[in-house]
């Protein structure tokens, strides 16, 4: 019997098993499957909520103490104005201050509490150099905790820790809708309590599933508290689920045994490995352009796949396995080669012009990429410094030592490095810290919500503040309305790149939108006002 009819004949067999197993069994699995993701759930939820806390109140002793160091312990109108700067430096902080033995501020900024009003307990002898207490405002069921550093002559540093910082989400929707969270300051403080209506106080205490985290640095506990019978309610939606699913998979499997019978994974492979050599992946660039004054900056390179009849393939449909089969590290570098042929007499003439290259966690496993870029840009028409390597948040990288190094090489080389897709993965602000980038790309999803929310423009405001403080340029991806454009103006971002200047862009294509920009036929910002002031004055919108 071929391997093909084998292979046939036992997914079969194992989809019938599987479809015949008892169900009684499929339910305790079930059950115990439920209360274990919500005590996984919950105790996720409690760590999150601790290590954020200790995490922040770690920041600002840090700050506080930086602040004594350099004698700002008097409220002089200098000190006062110190403060402000170290406000602006930290977006965790929203106010910094001093106070008296007493607890009653002798100054505060921003000004915010009532003249003589005490805000911490009188200083007692012999206490701590750091006080932790909370404060009477609160946001969204978050009390504002307040961290204090003591002077020589028993007055205090204080400064007040932003809600916002523990606006953690609180897991997924049945946890949500059936718990309550606390996080206390000690025995008696709540720090946070946020409402919900999972009225607990109705439940009997057997059917209370609880689960507690404290924290070994500081006196800080949380409680979550959650409905069993709610948990186990979700395990009636499964237990139809999983007659489902058998059936599915049943089917499932039947076919797989077939395409297996007749495409076995290595004529996959083949044909990948037989499209790479067609050079059937080709680059597209999407235009990054000032949008102050609508010139060119340069492109992003993306990679699409050409069929042989024509049709473009995106990325989402063959980049996880390219990565994974590790096939993207030759990909790339014909790419990379071709984009000297598309774009070596622009980017010569135009040396100011950039080209970014997006890299992967494994580029960083070894020393290879900084070979390859020298091997192909060093002597070509496009310089060293006109390359800039993207390092994406969404993939861990394995060794952050390791690419640190490789980072710096390839700056020494005039390289520059930019963090793609910030606030959406693994490394946040550890990445920009710790791996020396030069840029920022602010992801789409906090471009999208700009105008419409508040939240997202405070966020990428605190980004943009962030890159200006460690002298990073910015870019903004996914811009699509002419009021992003605005509001990025205002926070002072000048990059971006999306839609409402171009889509990605085949390599002629982008070689006529450039040569139009460069020769003033089209200014793509002055065309975007031109039309937002016809469609303002009820005007029919022309195109330059």
């Amino acid at each position: 019997m071929s391997r093909h009819y084998f292979v046939f004949i036992r997914a079969i067999v194992v989809a019938l098993g599987l479809a015949l197993l008892p169900l009684i069994i499929g339910n305790l699995i079930l059950e115990n499957f439920a209360m274990h993701q919500a005590r996984k759930e919950m105790g996720a939820i409690a760590d999150r909520y601790i290590s954020r806390s200790e995490a922040a109140i770690s920041d600002v002793v840090e700050v506080l103490r930086k602040i004594q160091v350099k004698g700002l312990t008097s409220c002089s109108r200098q000190n006062q104005s110190e403060f402000e700067q170290a406000l602006s430096e930290n977006v965790i902080i929203n106010a910094v201050g001093i106070i008296d033995q007493r607890g009653v501020p002798m100054c505060y900024v921003p000004a915010q509490v009532p003249r003589g009003s005490g805000i911490l307990p009188s200083l007692k002898p012999n206490s701590p150099r750091v006080g932790i207490g909370m404060s009477r405002s609160e946001y969204q069921g978050i009390r504002t905790a307040l961290v204090s550093w003591k002077l020589e002559n028993d007055w205090r540093l204080v400064a007040n820790i932003s809600p916002i910082v523990l606006a953690i989400e609180p897991g997924p929707d049945y946890i949500r809708q059936a718990s309550e969270i606390e996080v206390r300051l000690g025995r008696d403080q709540v720090w946070v309590s946020p409402a919900n209506d999972s009225n607990l106080t109705e439940v009997s205490d057997s059917n209370i599933v609880e689960e507690f985290a404290a924290s070994t640095v500081y006196p800080i506990n949380v409680i979550i508290r959650s409905d069993r019978n709610a948990i186990m309610g979700l395990v009636g939606e499964l237990k139809i689920v999983a007659v489902i699913a058998c059936s599915g998979v049943a089917i499932f499997l039947i076919a797989l045994g077939v395409w297996l019978s007749w495409k076995p994974e290595k004529d996959a492979e083949d044909d990948f490995v037989a499209s790479i050599c067609n050079n059937e992946f080709i680059p597209y660039y999407q235009p990054v352009v000032d949008i102050v004054t609508g010139e060119l900056q340069g492109c992003e390179m993306l990679m699409r796949w050409q069929l042989p009849n024509g049709k473009i393939v995106s990325p989402g449909q063959f980049m996880t396995y390219a990565e994974t089969s590790g096939h993207i590290f030759e990909m790339s570098r014909k790419i990379m080669r071709q984009s000297i042929e598309d774009l070596g007499d622009l980017y010569s003439r135009h040396p100011e012009l950039k080209l970014s290259v997006n890299l992967f966690a494994g580029h960083f496993n070894d020393r290879s990429i900084v070979d390859d870029l020298l091997d192909i840009y060093e002597d070509s028409p496009i310089a060293l410094n006109q390359i800039v390597m993207e390092v994406t948040e969404r993939q861990p990288l394995e060794d952050i030592d390791l690419a640190r190094k490789i980072i710096a090489e390839l700056q020494a080389h005039g390289i520059r490095v930019a963090l793609d897709d910030v606030g959406t993965g693994h490394g946040g602000l550890a990445y920009l810290q710790k791996l020396g980038m030069d840029i920022v790309k602010i992801d789409k999803m906090f471009i999208d919500p700009l105008g419409n929310e508040e939240n997202a423009f405070r966020l990428v405001d605190a980004i943009a503040e962030l890159a200006d403080t460690m002298n990073m340029g910015i870019i903004a991806e996914g811009v699509e309305k002419y009021e992003q454009i605005v509001l990025l103006r205002e926070l002072g971002v000048s990059s971006a790149q999306g839609y409402i200047f171009s889509k990605p862009l085949p390599a002629n294509k982008y070689l006529e939108f450039a040569e139009d920009i460069f020769t003033d036929r089209r200014n793509p910002v002055r065309v975007l006002e031109e039309e937002q002031q016809a469609s303002d004055a009820g005007l029919e919108p022309t195109s330059s």
